[in-house]
């Protein structure tokens, strides 16, 4: 099969989408012949939108298919499939579908995204707001996202996360949240509300930058909470990984924001994967990410004493924790892994040909 994939944001731009098309250029490489046309540059993305529309006019009739990685690029689709008659298959991740804006949802949620032969949805809930908008539901089918199970995983002891942050953590129980800082990832709410309750030898660990940093800052001082709450701010591949590898729970206590969503999730996958428990809300993608009870936990979005009842039983008995971590990384395995993942992309495509 020959793809032509085109990405509007990929590495060394950072974030969910981005580390998802990156992974999925890799994998469908190793089994397919794949053309990629990237941007790598934040800023250049209208530039960029008006240079792959016309590749992908010129290139679209060399390959049997094409493959957006979101559906921004939906207007790409639907020229290649007007004027090259090639087939065109986009990956849905959630806001390429939600995005408040009076144009974009009229044509390319209303007209360009729908036109596609197949799109790809990272959760369930992407699938649901899709549909809510008129898009017919049997265009999509459900797809998770991937992971590289051994990406992350290193040799690390607590050692080397007391030089990264530089405090004494003899007796102290660590949990972590690692990613972009938006309002929806709940962070600001779980310092208000749920580390006040928590033992005092409780450490949660922020990692990451984004918009909600001003709002982080605030609570950790509403809550007097400076010695128990460390905001890291951006962090090396390399200090993720320490932290990945040294951490006691990974927490991800999303809240429901108007206009905004969590299509999956990836940073809970990365985090079972390194066998560390993750406490999830349930909620949006995360509720396909987290299978309760397998390799994580979801407790219901706002639910205080929930969110400190699991961490606390977690955080009890060490061998327990131990052992369900271990659990989690052999489900992310079996579930997740891009090898299986590009497999089932592979398979939609070639439904789609077949089709034509």
């Amino acid at each position: 099969m020959k793809i032509l994939f085109i990405s509007h944001s990929y590495p060394p731009i950072t974030g969910g989408v981005e580390n998802q098309n990156y992974e999925l250029s890799v994998w469908l490489r190793k089994q397919t012949d794949l053309k990629l046309i990237a941007n790598r540059k934040r800023w250049l993305l209208p530039f960029f939108l008006i240079y792959a529309s016309l590749a992908a006019i010129f290139l679209a009739k060399k390959y049997d298919i094409l493959l957006l990685g979101s559906c921004l690029l939906g207007h790409i689709g639907w020229i290649v499939k007007k004027l090259a008659k090639k087939p065109a298959v986009a990956v849905a991740h959630g806001l390429d579908l939600t995005w408040k804006n009076r144009l974009y949802q009229k044509l390319w949620v209303g007209i360009f995204i729908p036109a596609h032969d197949k799109l790809i949805a990272v959760g369930n809930e992407t699938i649901r707001q899709g549909v809510i908008r008129g898009i017919p539901e049997n265009k999509f089918t459900f797809i998770p996202n991937g992971v590289d199970t051994e990406k992350n995983l290193g040799n690390y002891s607590k050692i080397d996360l007391e030089k990264l942050l530089k405090i004494n953590l003899a007796n102290k129980k660590l949990i972590l949240t690692s990613g972009r800082l938006v309002k929806r990832k709940g962070v600001a709410w779980f310092i208000e509300n749920v580390m006040p309750k928590l033992p005092e030898n409780i450490i949660y660990i922020i990692a990451g930058n984004g918009a909600d940093k001003a709002n982080i800052r605030k609570a950790i001082e509403k809550t007097n909470t400076q010695k128990k709450v460390l905001a890291l701010g951006y962090v090396t591949d390399e200090q993720r990984n320490i932290l990945f590898n040294t951490c006691d729970i990974f927490v991800q206590p999303n809240i429901k924001i108007k206009d905004d969503m969590e299509g999956f999730g990836i940073s809970v996958i990365e985090a079972a994967a390194c066998r560390m428990p993750v406490i999830a809300s349930r909620l949006e993608g995360l509720k396909d990410a987290i299978k309760d009870g397998q390799n994580g936990f979801l407790i219901k979005p706002y639910d205080t004493n929930g969110y400190v009842s699991k961490i606390n039983e977690l955080l009890f008995d060490d061998n327990q924790r131990k052992i369900f971590g271990e659990q989690s990384r052999q489900y992310v395995i079996e579930n997740y892994s891009w090898e299986k993942i590009s497999k089932k992309y592979i398979e939609e495509m070639k439904k789609v040909l077949n089709k034509k």
